[in-house]
C-alpha cells in the first residue's frame, strides 16, 4: 500500500508554474540593479568628460586673468591625468552600487569666509551662460569653484563656500573625487521605485582646474542617474499592457494544461475508482485524452481494466463450471457409497461389485478432471519462448497416436514460437480430440504469410455440428461426456496459444473438423 503523505495535486502546481511565470518579471527587475550599476558608472563617466571639457576652458580663462584667482595646493605628484612615460592614464569611473558608500544629502553652501575679486566672478558669469546652455542638454548640475571653494559660477550659491563639502576639499587638494549622495527631492518618488537604490542617489564629481601645476578653481558637477524604472514609470500604459499580455499568456497556459493533462487524469482516476467498485460500464475511452502520453496510458489502463475485468468473469464461471462437473461424481460416490453402508449384508455379490466399479469410475473422473485442471493452470501461465520444427515433434506424435493415419506437410516451413514441450500438449489435445471423435486419418498442413505462422490440422472425424460450433472452446463443454470427456482440451489448446501471441479457429469442412492455428515466427538470433 503506498504511504499516505502529502502529495501536490496538479491543480496546485499548475498554480505554482503560473504563479513563477508572473513573477519573472519582478524576480527580473531585481536583477536590474546590475544595469542600475552601470548607469551611475555611465553617469560618473559622462561627468567626468564634461568636467574635464570645462575645466579645460576654465584654466584658459583664469591664465587670461591670474591675479583675479587665489592660488591653491600644488598639483599631487601622481596626478592621473598627465603624460606618464608617454602615455595618458585616464580618470575612470569608480562607483559602484554595492560596495561605494552613499553619503547623505548634499549640505547648503554656507557663507564664505573671505569674498572672490569682481573680476573672477564675472568670469564666471561668462562660463555660466555656456553651463547653462550645456544643462539644458545634459541635465548636468555646474558649479565653478575658486581655489577656496567659493561659488563664481552657476545657476546659484553664488558667493557661498562649498568647502566644507568632502568631494570639494579632496578636489581643492588637487585630487579628483566622485561620490554618491542621497537625493534630496522636494516631492516624493513614485512608489515603483521603492526597490531601486539608484532612483534615490545623486552622483557628484569634483575636478581641480590646474594652473602653472597650482590648484586655482573647482568645477563641481553632479546629475541623477537615469533610471531602468524611472523609465518603465514614463512609459506606465505600456507596462500595464504589458502586465495584462503577461496575465493572459499565463491564463492560456493554465487552461491548456487543466484542458490537456488535468481534467483527463481525473476523469481517469474517476474511472479507476468506478472499475473497482465493480462497475464494468466505466470501461472505455475517455472524453478528451488530451495530450499523446495520457490518451496511451488511458489506452493501456482500459486495457488492462477489460483484460481483468474478463479474467475476472471468466474465473467466476470457472469455478461454476467446476464445481458443477465435481459434483455429480461426488453425488454418485456418496450414494453408492450410503447404500453400500446401509445394505452391504442384503446385497449379492454382483451388487457389491456394480457398485464398486461405479465409485472406482467416478473416483477416476474426478481425478481426469483434476489432471486437466492442472493442464489448464499450466496454459493460462506457460513458460513461453523456445522455438520448435513440426518436424521435430512428429516422431512424438506418430508413437502416442499409432491408431491414426497421420501425414504432416510442413517442409520448408520456419520454426514456431513455442518450445517443444508446449508443441506436443496443443497437438496432442487436437489429435486426441479428432480420435474422440471418430476419426482415423488427421493431416497436418503449414505455411508462412505476414511474419506468422499458420498451421492447419484437419480429420476425417465426425465433425462438430452447428449448434456447436461456437461453444466449442468453452471449458467443460463436451459431446463425450459418457465416454470420459472433460471439455477441457480445446481450452487448454487456445490458453496455450495465446499466452505464445497465437491462436486457433474452426474452420468450415465438408468432412470432419478443420482447425487453423496461428502462431508467431520464432526469431533467428
Amino acid at each position: 500500500m503506498t504511504q499516505e503523505k502529502w502529495r501536490p495535486s496538479i491543480g496546485v502546481i499548475t498554480a505554482a508554474v503560473i504563479a513563477s511565470v508572473l513573477v519573472l518579471p519582478l524576480v527580473g527587475l531585481l536583477f536590474f540593479r546590475v544595469f542600475e550599476n552601470q548607469l551611475v558608472r555611465q553617469t560618473e563617466s559622462e561627468l567626468i568628460a564634461q568636467a574635464a571639457m570645462l575645466s579645460a576652458v576654465y584654466a584658459r580663462e583664469i591664465e587670461q586673468a591670474p591675479d583675479a584667482f587665489p592660488i591653491g595646493a600644488a598639483r599631487p605628484p601622481r596626478d592621473p591625468a598627465i603624460e606618464i612615460d608617454g602615455r595618458y592614464t585616464p580618470i575612470l569611473p569608480s562607483l559602484d552600487l554595492a560596495s561605494s558608500p552613499i553619503l547623505r544629502a548634499r549640505p547648503e553652501a554656507v557663507q564664505a569666509p573671505i569674498e572672490s575679486s569682481t573680476q573672477a566672478f564675472e568670469i564666471g558669469r561668462e562660463l555660466t551662460e555656456i553651463t547653462e546652455a550645456t544643462q539644458r542638454t545634459t541635465l548636468t548640475g555646474f558649479r565653478l569653484l575658486d581655489a577656496n571653494g567659493i561659488a563664481i559660477g552657476g545657476r546659484g550659491d553664488i558667493g557661498l563656500s562649498f568647502a566644507h563639502m568632502e568631494e570639494v576639499r579632496e578636489a581643492m587638494q588637487g585630487r579628483f573625487s566622485a561620490i554618491m549622495r542621497v537625493r534630496n527631492e522636494l516631492s516624493e518618488p513614485p512608489p515603483i521605485y521603492s526597490i531601486s537604490r539608484g532612483t534615490k542617489i545623486r552622483v557628484f564629481v569634483a575636478m581641480p582646474v590646474f594652473v602653472d601645476n597650482h590648484v586655482r578653481g573647482v568645477v563641481f558637477l553632479s546629475r541623477t542617474p537615469d533610471n531602468i524604472l524611472r523609465a518603465l514609470y514614463r512609459e506606465q500604459t505600456k507596462v500595464f499592457a504589458a502586465v495584462i499580455l503577461a496575465l493572459a499568456v499565463a491564463s492560456a497556459i493554465g487552461f491548456v494544461f487543466v484542458r490537456t493533462i488535468a481534467r483527463p487524469m481525473r476523469e481517469l482516476a474517476a474511472k479507476a475508482e468506478d472499475i473497482t467498485a465493480g462497475r464494468a460500464e466505466a470501461i472505455g475511452p475517455l472524453k478528451r485524452n488530451g495530450t499523446r502520453e495520457l490518451a496511451s496510458l488511458a489506452e493501456s489502463f482500459m486495457t488492462m481494466a477489460r483484460r481483468l475485468s474478463d479474467r475476472s468473469a471468466y474465473l467466476s464461471g470457472f469455478a461454476n463450471h467446476v464445481s458443477h462437473e465435481l459434483k455429480s461424481p461426488l453425488t454418485a460416490i456418496r450414494g453408492a457409497a450410503e447404500l453400500i453402508r446401509d445394505s452391504e449384508s442384503a446385497m449379492t455379490p454382483e451388487q457389491r461389485e456394480r457398485f464398486l466399479s461405479n465409485l472406482l469410475a467416478d473416483t477416476d473422473r474426478i481425478s481426469a478432471l483434476l489432471d486437466r485442471l492442472r493442464e489448464m493452470a499450466r496454459a493460462d501461465n506457460p513458460t513461453t519462448g523456445g522455438a520448435a520444427l513440426l518436424a521435430e515433434i512428429e516422431p512424438a506424435l506418430r508413437e502416442r497416436f499409432e491408431h491414426l493415419d497421420l501425414s504432416v506437410n510442413a517442409d520448408d516451413t520456419p520454426a514456431m514460437a513455442m518450445s517443444a514441450d508446449n508443441a506436443q500438449i496443443v497437438f496432442g489435445h487436437l489429435l486426441d480430440n479428432s480420435a474422440r471423435h471418430g476419426a482415423t486419418q488427421v493431416g497436418i498442413s503449414a505455411r508462412e504469410e505476414g511474419g506468422k505462422l499458420y498451421v492447419r490440422v484437419a480429420d476425417n472425424g465426425a465433425g462438430v455440428s452447428p449448434g456447436n460450433r461456437d461453444r466449442i472452446f468453452d471449458p467443460f463443454f463436451t459431446t463425450r461426456r459418457v465416454e470420459g470427456g472433460t471439455g477441457m482440451g480445446l481450452g487448454i489448446v487456445r490458453a496455450l496459444l495465446r499466452a505464445h501471441g497465437g491462436d486457433i479457429a474452426l474452420e468450415e469442412s465438408e468432412i470432419g473438423a478443420t482447425f487453423l492455428l496461428t502462431l508467431p515466427i520464432a526469431q533467428v538470433a
